[in-house]
């Protein structure tokens, strides 16, 4: 009977290191460049992150941009924001990059607001607790398309007490749910989907979920990229947001692109990556 409890606590001890191993890995070596897929930040499916971490990097100069995808909260997956990846990798190549998912909202009842919001400072939150292990700086830039361009801005706005994010770039994200909701029918369905109740409802829970509304002094720099003809988020929310930025005394950069919807063109989504890097390079030091 010992023989098996010994046994028995091997194989537990065996199978736990396995899974720490699989949620926790440490880059072996700075000098060479590695990538992590698939890496667990919490115990649902969705909860996980690909790492990119590059060749030579150290936790004094390695700065890591988060990269947030879109799809309404409700749907999308870290994927569809690899091509953005790859493209800045390309220009810079010095930079670490986090793609990650996070719980999507079902059916108006199960993972709503705020669980996408929780999951993006878990994820961070983890990330940054080994920073020293994949040998990288805490210092952070927070990249969203759409609805991950909210939650980037909600974030680096709200969630940041110790201010890691040294500056955000916003891809036509939504900055102010409550004017969303009075925008029209399919908006009103669209945010009833991820809060699960109206505005009359729960304003609380709009308020908390405006990143407009946590924009201060303190708020790291923010470049901001919006199309003109956006029918899903408009231009004004957009325009909403640099104002306030201005006012507080915040460095932003706002780029339209005047025949651009909510989503660009290969030519332009190039052109915006161009214009992204000399902002970053001149706000994060």
């Amino acid at each position: 009977m010992r023989k098996l409890i010994i046994i028995f606590s091997l194989v537990v001890l065996i199978a736990s290191c396995k899974k720490s191993d699989t949620l926790t890995p440490v880059s072996p070596d700075p000098a060479v460049a590695i990538a992590y897929s698939d890496v667990g930040y919490g115990t649902d499916p969705l909860q996980k992150m690909d790492i990119d971490l590059p060749a030579g990097r150290t936790i004094n100069s390695t700065k890591t941009i988060v990269v947030i995808h879109g799809g309404a909260w409700v749907d999308g997956d870290k994927t569809d924001m690899t091509f953005v990846v790859d493209s800045i990798k390309k220009r810079s190549p010095n930079f670490a990059f986090i793609n990650l998912n996070y719980r999507l909202a079902i059916n108006s009842t199960t993972d709503l607001f705020p669980t996408q919001e929780q999951d993006v400072k878990s994820a961070i939150e983890y990330y940054l607790s080994k920073s020293v292990g994949y040998g990288v700086s805490q210092d952070l830039i927070v990249l969203g398309a759409s609805a991950g361009a909210h939650l980037a801005l909600l974030h680096s706005y709200k969630n940041d007490p110790n201010k890691h994010v040294k500056a955000v770039v916003d891809f036509f994200g939504p900055t102010d749910l409550e004017a969303i909701f009075n925008q029209g029918l399919f908006q009103e369905i669209a945010l009833i989907a991820v809060i699960g109740q109206s505005y009359s409802q729960d304003s609380t829970m709009y308020k908390q979920s405006s990143p407009i509304n946590f924009v201060n002094n303190q708020s790291p720099p923010t470049i901001a990229l919006q199309g003109g003809l956006d029918d899903i988020v408009i231009p004004e929310q957009t325009t909403a947001l640099i104002d306030k930025l201005t006012a507080a005394g915040v460095s932003n950069q706002l780029i339209t692109y005047p025949d651009e919807g909510h989503g660009f063109t290969d030519a332009d989504n190039s052109d915006a990556l161009n214009k992204i890097l000399p902002f970053l390079a001149a706000h994060v030091k």
